[in-house]
């Protein structure tokens, strides 16, 4: 009789458990209560729901927001200026008034022909088209359809292009110097067309002096110049009697002579070619001591300069080391503010049906979508949340509107209108809600429901 009774109580609490089930949309606010986007009658704050659509993402987009940007420290770079400059030239020994014997020949050996290749304080200039690819991807190097830009060659050799980087290409030739650079470009994620050429020859020089109108140093350029080129660079020679006066040619520790007469009656001697570190001297005398104080002092200015050359390197890298460690402090201690709390930020929130409930920092200098802030987190459950109703609620700033609420209702429920969540801008203080599933609120209602029932149930049984 007992059993029987317990049957028909079993019997009698699954049936009411089961009634209780199917009552329960209608009782589930007595249940269970879950968030979600409310427009009744009474609610204390205005909420106007706008249906996201391309046109209203561009409604949306309008909200004035300039995102923060990052300390200047994040934009610096640790680079140094070119060293001074080389001096002036030389001053010609004086020319002691003598008489010559003849003359010996000494021709210097015909210099090699060799490509021309880049040089320290060189000038180099790229000449560039776009070819198709963006402003934005180009950056600072390719802003102009058309764009042309001069770079110094530094004393280590490299050029620094803006918002790109320092690439090598002293001691290259041309053709060298533009693949190393097209390489370092593609390295770079940027795919220009563009030529390479020298506009300042300024790292090889031959120096002319002595009884010429202005003592010159004349840069070597693509095409070597000729003795004759380089003494009429000078604005000719001064030289009275011909049959006295010599061409001296100092190159590589050896002292090579062409007296005057001979030079003007042998095209082969007027069109020799000269060579970088040439120091050509004409002389009205025939002291081989006196024309080789020049070169003496020649090689002595080149000397000091190369050591006051390596003083300003030295002087360069300290400085640049110093900038570059104010730099990282700089960038350690606002990384240390910004962990501890103390930098400002603008923040969107995260909440509903999502992975994880959280605020998410709006990104310094660029624009956040809604795709980039929802799957950036990780995105939403798809068996829990609702993608018909993804809200991002937006309080306005206007104190006339009393803190009214602007609901943009994204419906994913087709996945072609995810598109537009790539789209919609982020804004502070934005918050991404999204809804439960219909199931899930009724699973979860009836999950806490039952047990209560079923312990309820039990204990009738017992009795």
């Amino acid at each position: 009789m007992k059993n029987r009774k317990s049957k028909m109580i079993n019997r009698t609490a699954i049936g009411l458990a089961l009634a209780a089930s199917l009552a329960l949309p209608s009782a589930c606010g007595m249940v269970y209560t879950s968030p979600k986007v409310s427009r009744a009658a009474g609610t204390d704050v205005d909420i106007r729901e706008i249906k996201l659509t391309p046109e209203t993402v561009l409604l949306a987009n309008r909200a004035p927001y300039s995102p923060r940007d990052l300390p200047s420290e994040f934009y610096s770079h640790a680079t140094g200026h070119q060293g001074p400059g080389l001096g002036a030239l030389p001053s010609a020994p004086s020319v002691p008034d003598e008489r010559p014997g003849r003359l010996e020949l000494r021709v210097p050996p015909e210099a090699p022909d060799r490509p021309y290749t880049i040089g320290v304080g060189d000038v180099v200039l790229l000449a560039t088209k776009t070819n198709g690819s963006s402003v934005e991807q180009l950056s600072g190097l390719l802003a102009a359809q058309t764009r042309r830009q001069g770079y110094t060659v530094l004393d280590d050799g490299s050029i620094s292009i803006p918002d790109i980087g320092r690439v090598m290409i002293g001691g290259m030739t041309l053709a060298e110097a533009q693949d190393q650079i097209f390489k370092f470009l593609l390295e770079n994620q940027v795919d220009p067309a563009f030529s390479l050429e020298v506009t300042e020859f300024n790292s090889k020089k031959v120096t002319v002096g002595g009884a010429v109108q202005n003592s010159v140093r004349i840069p070597i350029t693509l095409n070597r110049p000729s003795l004759t080129e380089a003494l009429t660079a000078t604005g000719g020679t001064v030289v009275k009697d011909e049959q006295f006066a010599s061409i001296r040619i100092y190159r590589d520790g050896t002292l090579y002579q062409i007296p005057y007469e001979i030079y003007l009656e042998r095209p082969d001697l007027q069109n020799l070619k000269l060579m970088n570190g040439d120091a050509v001297f004409v002389d009205t005398t025939y002291d081989l001591d006196r024309a080789l104080s020049f070169y003496t002092t020649e090689i002595e200015v080149i000397r000091l300069r190369s050591e006051a050359r390596q003083q300003t390197l030295d002087a360069l890298q300290t400085e640049i080391s110093l900038r570059r460690g104010m730099l990282d402090e700089r960038r350690s201690n606002f990384e240390a503010r910004q962990e501890y709390g103390a930098e400002k930020r603008d923040y969107v929130y995260l909440s509903g049906e999502v992975q994880n409930q959280n605020r998410v920092a709006l990104p310094y200098g660029q624009h956040a979508t809604l795709a980039d802030v929802l799957y950036g987190n990780g995105g939403f459950p798809t068996e829990t949340g609702n993608p018909s109703n993804i809200y991002v609620l937006r309080p306005s700033s206007d104190p006339a509107e009393f803190g009214a609420v602007t609901a943009w209702h994204l419906d994913a429920k087709n996945a072609v209108n995810m598109t537009l969540a790539t789209r919609m801008q982020m804004r502070p203080n934005d918050i991404i809600f999204i809804e439960e599933q219909p199931i899930t609120k009724w699973g979860r209602a009836l999950q806490q429901f039952l047990p209560t029932l079923l312990n309820t149930a039990g204990r009738a049984a017992t009795n």
